[in-house]
């Protein structure tokens, strides 16, 4: 990442570090000083940032609302991670184990409730970006129900799954762009061509993520690589095996999928060494770099000058190239 953008997450952080959620009672609001203070990529601020740079310079004026994002993105984490019996997030213990699951979900609702107060100052149509983020929020809880439900199911089909990376990832990814073109006084079709330019990167953003974890350097990627292949997760690779596997293939997918007890290396080899056969990580990356054209498709149309695209190419670039 170059260093124009480490300087807008640099602000970005130091202005999470400076917000106030509250102070009494303790237990509440130090679970939220906590899992604010464990990092993470800042993406969706960031993105903020770069779609109100498409039309305008002065982007520290609207840190707090790109913090808005970061707030309900973490509120989402904490919530998730109670769900996923999660016990860590970010190298450290998640909220509900720290604390305790009621703890955990009564700070979440807390910082939905202070997203919403850091949009109130907004600049430009208030209604207009409530009623964006509440179509975002929304969409993010049916993305995540859609993800609880396939655990209940033997497969579900590319397009399903793909709608359900959308709703859980790419539309927050969209929105993000979209509040900052539209804190900038953005035409409402120029915040809809941006909204979809992050939509589409967004599903890149969240396929390489699913190939990442069983092809990333086990070094770079930062936490055990073949995770998702140990839970039976249903990411696309998984899925795309399903579809694709000869009857030997498939017996032996069926043979780790319904195994109770097992060496965790063991299925992570088996697995990947199907998904070598079947060429899953080829057809992954064509999939990865389709959806990426999509949005740089999208993004050239956009009627802004050139040079003004530049800092979100760049990022997106990033996105492409991460390790983990």
């Amino acid at each position: 990442m170059n260093n124009d953008l480490l300087e807008r997450i640099a602000l970005i952080n130091n202005r999470i570090s400076e917000l106030k959620y509250g102070r009494e009672p303790e237990e509440l609001y130090e679970p939220i000083r906590y899992i604010m203070s464990l990092g993470g990529k800042r993406m969706r601020p960031l993105l903020v940032l770069l779609g109100y740079e498409l039309f305008k310079d002065d982007s520290q004026s609207i840190l707090d609302q790109a913090i808005a994002v970061e707030v309900f993105h973490n509120f989402t984490l904490l919530h998730d991670d109670i769900m996923d019996e999660a016990p860590l997030r970010r190298g450290k213990p998640t909220v509900h184990e720290k604390w305790n699951e009621n703890t955990a979900i009564l700070s979440g609702d807390v910082m939905l409730v202070r997203a919403y107060g850091l949009l109130l100052d907004a600049p430009g149509d208030l209604k207009a970006i409530l009623k964006a983020f509440n179509d975002c929020a929304a969409g993010v809880c049916e993305g995540q129900q859609f993800d609880m439900n396939f655990e209940n199911l033997p497969t579900v089909a590319e397009e399903t799954y793909v709608n359900m990376i959308r709703l859980k990832t790419a539309v927050l990814l969209g929105f993000s762009l979209k509040l900052g073109a539209m804190l900038a006084g953005a035409s409402s079709e120029q915040a809809e061509a941006v909204y979809d330019f992050g939509v589409a990167i967004g599903v890149g953003f969240q396929l390489k993520d699913d190939l990442l974890d069983v092809y990333a350097d086990q070094e770079k990627f930062g936490k055990q690589v073949g995770g998702d292949i140990i839970s039976n997760k249903k990411t696309f690779l998984l899925l795309k095996a399903l579809e694709l596997a000869d009857k030997e293939q498939k017996a032996k997918l069926d043979h780790w999928l319904t195994a109770v007890t097992f060496n965790k290396v063991d299925k992570v080899e088996a697995v990947t060494a199907i998904y070598n056969e079947i060429g899953i990580r080829e057809l992954t990356s064509a999939k990865i770099d389709a959806w990426f054209d999509k949005g740089f498709e999208t993004l050239e149309q956009l009627a802004v000058p050139a040079d003004r695209k530049q800092p979100l190419i760049a990022f997106t670039r990033y996105l492409i190239d991460r390790e983990k």
